[in-house]
């Protein structure tokens, strides 16, 4: 069965081949690598391989794009001043490219970072990636 799942990117570029679904998306953006993408399914370029396609969307890497955001689950629970720190260095991070949104591939990442930027009113809004990749279809 596992041989049978795949991240969304993944299975667009390595198993489609497809790299330009036609996306519109006229934004400054940086990207947020989730964990579980980055370290349990090795997913690194593939979705700014089809970011790189999406017309008008300029990516600008953020300082330790790596790093996790610091909601991991129940981690934010149990561990919430460490989990708290971890998301508002992210935030900052992706605040200093001047973007206007972060993009990654992980729903809790997003919640996460969201609930931060409007607890704390920042001009900065997550956006999952299927929704950039379905502008403009």
């Amino acid at each position: 069965m596992k041989d049978k799942i795949y991240e969304l990117s993944d299975f667009l570029v390595n198993i489609l081949k497809v790299k330009n679904l036609g996306s519109t998306f006229p934004h400054k953006v940086t990207f947020h690598d989730s964990c579980s993408a980055l370290r349990e399914y090795g997913i690194k370029d593939e979705p700014r391989i089809l970011l790189s396609q999406v017309q008008g969307l300029e990516l600008v890497e953020m300082e330790e794009s790596d790093t996790c955001c610091g909601f991991g689950g129940t981690f934010a629970v149990k561990n919430n001043a460490i989990s708290s720190a971890m998301t508002q260095m992210k935030v900052q991070n992706a605040l200093a490219t001047g973007v206007e949104y972060l993009i990654s591939t992980e729903a809790s990442c997003l919640l996460n970072i969201n609930g931060y930027c409007k607890k704390n009113k920042l001009p900065l809004k997550g956006i999952h990636l299927a929704d950039i990749l379905a502008s403009g279809i």
